[in-house]
This record gives structure tokens, sequence and C-alpha cells, in this order.
């Protein structure tokens, strides 16, 4: 996510920092390469002329150009800039006074709109709401079949019905029956086009009119850049739009529609999607997004997403272990997928500053934990609690068992004794990392 403008924008500022003293010509020539990295990362042309002209207003100040730190300085004004531009603060869907609140999705099909309608609805579930989602989509022929697969995926009930050909009806009869359950969100996954045209726009409208709905969210590939840009505006002047949904974030390098999209429609980036997996949903916050543009990371996003993974009783249990140097095979099968369900391992490295210069050329082999599962599955769970049992001809079977050789057995229960020895390094409060090998 935005590695391609984030490596270039870092060169800039290197260059910047390393001076001690700044001159108004210094400003300017990393104003125009600052310029260029953002239109090569396919950001609108008018929005990054604004922005450049907002910068250097602030940036060729006099206490900037003569302080202790001026190349530091333009990088706080680069950062409050990104901040301005991509919303200041985050923005939440706007719940109803009386439920259910209605959220129409709309887009363009191939955006993710029937995915991010279910993820919508899985966050939602999370915060302890009832969410029913409905299947409006009725141009494409599968749209149905996957919602009702998705909804029973996350156990969000659908409402869908083939009987009927009107899209309007399924949202009126999709709100009343909400009500007789006590549904209170509906998520209405309206259809989509190839391109926007008048049949589109006609059946949004109905369907807008016909259920008030509080919240009309537009799904957009972020990959798409500019066209997610003109799509965007097109919706919002023909159907009007409450707030953006960014799918497909972790495939865009550049960043040029997330850097656009509310400079040029004035709605809100509400939610990015960051992978396929339906718990891939973020909340968009504009600061935690500058930080990752400029390198700094995202600590407290990846703090959110490490709290939702493990529960405080689970963490209290696994501090015990490690004080009383218990940790076992098991333990460490549990850790490993408690990690892996926080999102890919780049995602979350990416999110630590500085760690992304660090790892540019380090590749993280996921595949390696599925080996590591498969090792400590085949073991039986004496072999788990106690490795010293393992000897030579168990190590054969547990390798045959798991598809693998006696010479990663042998390596994971190294890693596996390396760790131990770092706990007891981290008992002694002199600190822990996870040891070479796993996933690296």
């Amino acid at each position: 996510m935005f590695e391609s403008l984030s490596d270039k924008l870092d060169a800039i500022f290197s260059k910047l920092k390393g001076r001690g003293l700044l001159r108004e010509e210094d400003v300017d020539v990393a104003l125009k390469e600052i310029r260029l990295a953002l239109l090569e990362a396919d950001v609108n042309f008018r929005v990054v002329k604004d922005f450049i002209e907002h910068v250097r207003e602030r940036a060729v100040g006099k206490e900037v150009l003569e302080s202790l730190s001026p190349g530091q300085q333009v990088v706080k004004i680069v950062y409050d800039s990104l901040c301005d531009l991509l919303g200041t603060a985050n923005s939440r869907i706007q719940l109803a006074p009386n439920p259910p609140t209605i959220v129409m999705m709309i887009g363009l099909q191939g955006s993710g709109k029937t995915t991010t309608s279910a993820k919508l609805g899985a966050f939602f579930k999370k915060e302890g709401r009832r969410p029913l989602l409905v299947a409006a989509d009725l141009q494409r022929p599968a749209a149905i079949d996957q919602l009702m697969s998705l909804g029973r995926q996350i156990g969000v009930p659908v409402f869908a019905t083939k009987e009927i050909k009107d899209p309007v009806t399924v949202c009126s009869d999709a709100v009343k029956q909400s009500k007789l359950d006590g549904r209170d969100i509906v998520i209405l996954d309206t259809a989509g086009r190839l391109h926007i045209n008048e049949d589109l726009m006609n059946e949004l409208q109905r369907i807008k009119a016909a259920v008030n709905p509080r919240e009309v969210m537009l799904v957009a590939d972020a990959m798409t850049g500019q066209d997610a840009v003109n799509m965007a505006k097109s919706f919002n002047e023909q159907i009007g739009v409450d707030g953006i949904i960014l799918t497909k974030m972790d495939g865009d390098s550049r960043g040029g529609a997330a850097l656009s999209i509310r400079s040029v429609t004035g709605k809100p980036i509400k939610f990015i999607g960051s992978g396929e997996k339906i718990d891939m949903l973020e909340p968009f916050y504009p600061d935690r997004v500058a930080s990752r543009i400029l390198g700094m990371g995202d600590v407290l996003t990846l703090i959110e997403q490490a709290q939702q993974s493990f529960d405080q009783k689970e963490a209290e249990k696994l501090q015990k272990k490690i004080m009383e140097e218990s940790f076992s095979f098991e333990d460490l099968k549990d850790q490993l997928k408690k990690l892996r369900s926080m999102g890919p391992l780049e995602n979350l490295l990416g999110m630590i500053p500085g760690m992304n210069k660090a790892m540019k050329d380090v590749k993280v082999d996921e595949k390696e934990f599925v080996r590591i599962e498969a090792i400590i599955n085949s073991m039986t769970p004496a072999e788990r609690r106690n490795h010293n049992i393992m000897n030579g001809s168990r190590r054969k079977r547990i390798a045959m068992g798991s598809g693998t050789t006696v010479a990663d057995v042998n390596r994971l229960v190294k890693q596996y004794l390396e760790m131990k020895k770092m706990m007891k390094m981290f008992k002694g409060g002199k600190g822990f990392r996870m040891p070479k090998g796993f996933g690296f």
C-alpha cells in the first residue's frame, strides 16, 4: 500500500534532512520532485497543484527555513497537508436515531461491492449490532448466491429472493422484514454495471427514493486510480454519496485514488479494504494513512488488530507459561495462528515505523507458517508438550506425516529451542524477538 509513493518521498526527504540550512530554492526543488512523485502515483493533477501550493506557502516561511531542523519541519508540513487532503478525521457511518440504519452500497461491477457488503456486515456484527444483508443485485447471475454464501460464512442473515425481479421491491420488503426481526443495520447490495449508464442510475435513484437510506456508500476499486475518482464524481452528482469505501488497497502501490477522491468529490473515505479475507476492512484514519505514506508506520492500527486477535485472558495465560518456561509446541501453533489471522505479514510489518525500509529486500514466506503447522499437527500430544522425547524415529514419522523432511523437523525444533532461550532472556528483562527462520 503506497509503497511506490513512499519510496520516492523518502528519497526526497532524505536530501532535505541532510542539510543543516535550507534555502527557498532547496524547498522549490523538493516540491518539484514531490509534485512529480504525486503525478506518477496517479493523483489528480488539480489536487497535486493545490497540495503543492499549500505546502509551499507554509514551508518557505522564516520560522521553517531558520529553524534548527528545517528538513524535519518540511516533513511535518507535508504530513499535516496530507492529513488535510485525506480528510483530517475518521468518519464513521452515521447510525439512524430509530433503527434500522439503512446502508445502500453502490458502485460499478467488479469493484468488490458484494464482498465489501459482507465485510461491512461482519464489521457491524463485531460491534454488537444485528445486521441484515440484502441481495438486491439482480443483474449479475451469481450475486445472490455469492452474498448468501458470504452471509453463512460470517453468521449474518441474508434477505434474498429469486422470484421478485424488481430490486426496489426487494429492498422495500427487506426493510419491512428487518423491523419484524429486530435487525438494526440493513446493508443493500445493489447492482452495478461495467460502466455508468442511464439504466443503472435510474435503478439506484428509485431504490434510494423508496427506502430513504441513512448512508449511501460508494464502493470504488483503488487500483483503477483516476478512473475511480471520475466514477465517484459521476455517482455523487447523479445519486448523492455520503461516503466512500476503497477496495483492493493492498494491491495499489501508488495510492492516487485515495489521495484524490475526497478532494474531488468532497466526500470522506470511511473504510478501506486491505485484503481478501472477510475481516480485512479497516476504518479509514487520514492521519494513520499519512503516516504510512511518509514511512512512519501505523502502530495504532497494528495494536487494534492485535487486540482483536489476542484475548486478554489468553495473553495472561501465555505470559504465565513464559515465566514458568512451559511454552510448548501447541502454544507456538496457537500464537502463529493468531498472528496469521491479523493479515498478511508484509502488511503488518509495514505498520511498524522504519520496518518498510528495513524489510525492503526481505521476502516474507507465508508458506513457512503452513509447514510449521503441518509439522506440529503431526506430533503426538506428548511430543508437543515435551520435545525431549522426539528421537530419530519419531522425527522421521513426523516428517512423513507432515509431508516435509527430517531436516525441516530438526530446523523447527532448533528454532523452537532458540525461542525458548530468548523467552528466558525476556523473563529476565532483556527483551524478546522472533528468531530467524519464522517466515523470513
